[in-house]
């Protein structure tokens, strides 16, 4: 009970710093999905690290007029951490905490980039845009293949991407063409401390 106490401050500290000139629907909506990760937290789905990186970028998205869902499920049993949508447009957004488990302290970098590498090509293709979000004392790694259009990417650099996701994902594996349609559109540098969101186009961020 204790843990969950704590959770709950957190997460109710962090909503009051958001709600700060934030206006009375931006406060509700808010709110709303504060209480839907104390929820998925009671039930051990969500840890607090991930979850405040998403209710910072939350509501980064909806004071951009974005209705926003979180940890929404999609076809095929993916779930997403943020999916968005305005009109007929929508978008998801994937939070990497840079997290490594313990399985994986001898090879960090390749499980890292497998994991991002994944996301990219499993997530984009529901729905019309795809971001990834970090902090900002995360450096994100990806490949530039990634916002190359489709009909100029080279099939080596597809398969390297494809074969470096089978040595982590294979349930189900990620097929060429899966990687060959992939796309992400944009990174949004998600600072915590400062309840504030930054969004930088993937071309940017790699040459930083």
């Amino acid at each position: 009970m204790a843990k969950n106490g704590k959770f709950d401050e957190d997460l109710s500290a962090l909503l009051a710093k958001l709600s700060q000139n934030a206006s009375d629907e931006t406060k509700r909506k808010l709110a709303a999905l504060k209480d839907r990760l104390i929820q998925l937290h009671r039930e051990n789905i969500v840890k607090i690290n991930h979850s405040v990186m998403e209710l910072v970028c939350a509501k980064h998205l909806v004071e951009k007029k974005y209705d926003v869902l979180i940890e929404h499920s999609l076809e095929g049993g993916l779930t997403c951490d943020l999916f968005a949508s305005k009109g007929l447009g929508d978008l998801i957004v994937e939070v990497e905490t840079g997290f490594v488990p313990p399985d994986h302290a001898l090879d960090p970098s390749a499980y890292i980039a497998a994991r991002i590498a994944s996301k990219i090509v499993r997530y984009s293709g529901y729905a019309g845009k795809f971001a990834l979000g970090v902090p900002p004392h995360y450096v994100l790694q990806f490949s530039p293949v990634f916002f190359v259009p489709p009909r100029e990417r080279k099939p080596e650099d597809l398969w390297a991407i494809k074969s470096l996701c089978d040595l982590y994902y294979v349930n189900p594996p990620v097929t060429v063409k899966e990687v060959k349609d992939a796309r992400i559109h944009a990174v949004y540098i998600i600072d915590v401390d400062e309840a504030a969101v930054r969004e930088i186009e993937p071309e940017t961020y790699v040459r930083r």
